[in-house]
């Protein structure tokens, strides 16, 4: 008897309509959890398979390399002000643990790197060359974290001093000083004396083996809500955070194992085994932090765990479409003196997805019709005055966006621009005499509002019946 492998393939169609298609409002919340969990995997897998999350992993392994010893350096050198730079060696001890009894070595020799960097014999153009590379590994952190949640824009110049100061002066200050207070308390004689009571007594030895789990669920989070260039809600960089974290000590677990039993590399490639597993650990240790972000983005994102193509461009028609309901409402907002709207609101208020949103606003900035403000996340302001705009440039505006190339004139194409001509001034009649801000108190005074786009559906795949 054979079979043709139909049977197999109906299974996994299957399992496939009930991942995808399933309606999550109709399920128990159980399933429904477990079903988006699911997704979640697999979008995560899939985003992997592809190929970018292990690319920009490997991209931050080169930086990492050029940068960690001017980030340790500039941390030391602030953390010396606080008392609390004897906590460095420690905690990088801690980070190189799975690389077991190569980890001392290695430590001693970064530390002795960041301990041979003087300010005084730099100078202050070699401080500000030390200052730009540590910069340089967040800005690719940056870029990397924008590329898994489909951000095209970055922050602005001022907002990236602005924050990366923050972060490189504030981070390892409360790492540190928490970590710090955290040992002296465990140390103290009140504790102690607590220990010997119980079950107080066990609670504080749970509590001990919990607290770095804790610190390190509590900065990924931090990373994930921070770093991309959007509002990230709480709840998803926690689930975020979490899931890295587990994946850290995981991994930590099974690449120390890994080292003990590599003693046929060490033979092969005596001292350079040390590098090599160094710089392994490192690409482990940010693919779990790009894995955790895209987990982030999917729990905040979960529609985008079912659409494959995360990068496709809405119909031109419905682009400018949409790209006129956003200017109208920057413009009802701003008029109305009201607070900007963001590219996440926008894309809530006109039911549209958020990527989608994204590549009109990025149109329109591009057109120099709107500009972000310096918030984190931007709100989007008018450029120029709305009121000398006509609404026609706002098409424009969409149309011209990316690299416009030009049709050379050919015979072939007889009148036919002639026809595309006559088509964009019937438009440029209605809407050239109609300022951007005229559009938007006109939708308002209409519906009271801009009046939500419908939901954009992907245009059916051929062979498909259209109903």
């Amino acid at each position: 008897m054979t079979t043709d492998g139909s049977a197999p393939r109906r299974a996994i169609a299957r399992v496939r309509d009930k991942l995808w298609r399933s309606d999550l409002a109709q399920l128990p919340a159980p399933q429904r959890w477990a079903l988006l969990a699911l997704r979640t995997i697999v979008a995560v897998l899939r985003d992997i398979s592809r190929g970018d999350i292990t690319l920009w992993a490997m991209s931050l392994v080169y930086t990492t390399l050029l940068a960690m010893v001017p980030l340790l350096a500039i941390s030391f050198s602030i953390l010396k002000g606080f008392g609390v730079h004897n906590q460095v060696e420690p905690l990088l001890l801690e980070l190189l643990a799975p690389l077991g009894d190569k980890a001392t070595e290695l430590t001693a020799r970064i530390i002795g790197f960041v301990d041979n960097i003087k300010v005084g014999v730099l100078g202050s153009l070699g401080f500000v060359l030390l200052f730009y590379t540590a910069v340089s590994l967040m800005q690719k952190i940056e870029l990397a974290f924008n590329q898994v949640w489909r951000i095209r824009r970055g922050r602005g110049i001022g907002q990236r001093i602005r924050d990366y100061l923050s972060v490189l002066v504030l981070g390892p200050t409360l790492v540190f000083s928490a970590l710090g207070i955290t040992a002296a308390v465990m140390s103290s004689a009140v504790m102690s004396r607590l220990s010997d009571v119980e079950p107080i007594g066990t609670a504080i030895a749970v509590g001990g083996r919990l607290t770095p789990i804790v610190l390190l669920i509590a900065a990924l989070t931090f990373m994930y809500g921070f770093i991309p260039n959007t509002r990230v809600r709480l709840l998803p960089a926690v689930m975020g955070g979490t899931v890295a974290a587990a994946l850290w000590f995981l991994a930590g677990s099974l690449f120390a194992r890994f080292v003990e039993t590599s003693t046929n590399y060490a033979a092969i490639y005596s001292t350079f085994a040390t590098l090599i597993f160094f710089l392994i650990w490192i690409y482990v240790i940010w693919l779990i932090l790009l894995v955790g972000n895209s987990i982030a983005y999917y729990v905040q994102y979960p529609a985008r765990a079912v659409d494959a193509d995360s990068t496709r461009r809405i119909r031109p028609r419905d682009e400018e479409i949409l790209a006129l309901a956003v200017a109208a409402l920057i413009a009802r907002r701003f008029y109305d003196g009201g607070e900007p709207w963001t590219e996440d609101a926008l894309a809530q208020r006109l039911q549209q997805d958020v990527h989608a949103v994204q590549d009109v606003v990025l149109a329109l900035e591009r057109g120099g019709l709107i500009r972000p403000s310096g918030d984190t996340p931007p709100g989007l302001l008018p450029a120029l005055p709305f009121e000398e705009v006509n609404a026609v440039a706002v098409v424009e505006a969409v149309r011209g966006d990316g690299a416009p190339v030009s049709l050379p004139p050919k015979a072939a194409l007889e009148d036919l621009p002639r026809l595309v001509d006559r088509a964009d001034l019937a438009a440029a009649e209605v809407l050239g005499s109609m300022t951007l801000k005229e559009l938007g108190l006109r939708q308002a005074a209409d519906v009271g509002d801009v009046t939500p786009l419908e939901p954009h559906q992907p245009p059916a795949r051929a062979g498909e019946r259209q109903n």
